[in-house]
């Protein structure tokens, strides 16, 4: 499966009342399908996965995909509990995702080969890429058992141990040479220069799903935006847990389109915060004009 490019990770809407706004979840795939994303990943962690329903899960995929239409791979997140992953999974299927992003089990953890079981039984129902972080980090020799397993194509980091994802490289790929690797780091631009060196091309860009004239920007080359941009939105992204995810949503509400807040735990951008993030997206806007 080719992906290339920006990969592009839709926040999932909600309505005044908090229910799935399936209407503006279109509208805002259709705005990012605009500026030609390599990839589309529905329903992962910038899409809340871990606050949506199974239904409402189920909704967000079928809505990508009919949006998408087959112009780019549409993958959707999937874990948790063994039942909830396999039923997201079959979803998934039935409303025609090329694939999965796998996120950890919650809470239970067993040896390796019980999670190789759990990623064996997902990987059945669509091809999975593999999210390394929280409770699951692995060794070089456990990704190069996972990736010969059927339908398993590929690993994202999430953990940003330069040392470990170097190993694994070169672990798989000299068995494997077409399994893929993905920076899944929070802002990976800001860190895609290491990756690069250890032959990570791919990345999540939380910053198109707000500003894709910005994330297109810096995939062609200007480094400028490092500086004006992306290291200061890691300053603020730092500033309350769970900004990863409430900043790109309140970054889509400034850029004009109404997504809702975030759903509990997270919690939604301050006023002055929601007003630093207004600033830093005129300022990265005007470079990428200049």
């Amino acid at each position: 499966m080719k992906l290339s490019g920006v990969l592009f990770f839709p926040v999932t809407p909600f309505d005044a009342g908090g229910a799935l706004a399936e209407d503006v979840l279109a509208e805002h795939v259709r705005k990012g399908m605009e500026h030609g994303p390599g990839g589309v990943f529905a329903a992962c962690g910038t899409g809340e996965f871990s606050a949506l329903s199974e239904d409402e899960h189920a909704r967000v995929v079928r809505v990508s995909t009919e949006v998408v239409a087959g112009r780019a791979p549409v993958f959707a997140g999937a874990g948790g509990p063994i039942g909830a992953a396999l039923n997201q999974a079959r979803a998934a299927r039935d409303a025609g995702a090329d694939g999965l992003l796998l996120m950890p089990p919650y809470l239970a953890q067993g040896p390796g080969h019980g999670f190789e079981a759990y990623v064996r039984a997902v990987a059945e129902v669509l091809p999975v890429i593999i999210y390394q972080r929280g409770s699951v980090v692995l060794e070089p020799e456990t990704v190069v058992r996972l990736a010969e397993i059927p339908g398993v194509i590929g690993l994202k980091d999430g953990v940003g141990d330069i040392d470990r994802m170097q190993r694994i490289v070169l672990a798989v790929r000299e068995s494997h040479p077409g399994f893929l690797f993905f920076n899944g780091l929070p802002t990976a631009e800001l860190t895609m220069p290491a990756y690069r060196g250890i032959g990570v091309h791919l990345y999540s860009s939380a910053v198109f799903a707000f500003a894709p004239e910005i994330a297109l920007a810096y995939l062609n080359g200007d480094e400028r935006l490092l500086t004006a941009f992306y290291a200061p939105l890691v300053r603020l992204r730092g500033k309350v847990p769970g900004y990863p995810v409430s900043l790109v949503k309140a970054g889509v509400r400034l850029r004009g389109l109404d997504v809702g807040g975030v759903r509990p735990p997270l919690v939604d951008v301050t006023g002055e915060h929601l007003a630093e993030l207004a600033e830093l997206i005129k300022i990265g806007l005007d470079r990428v004009a200049s």
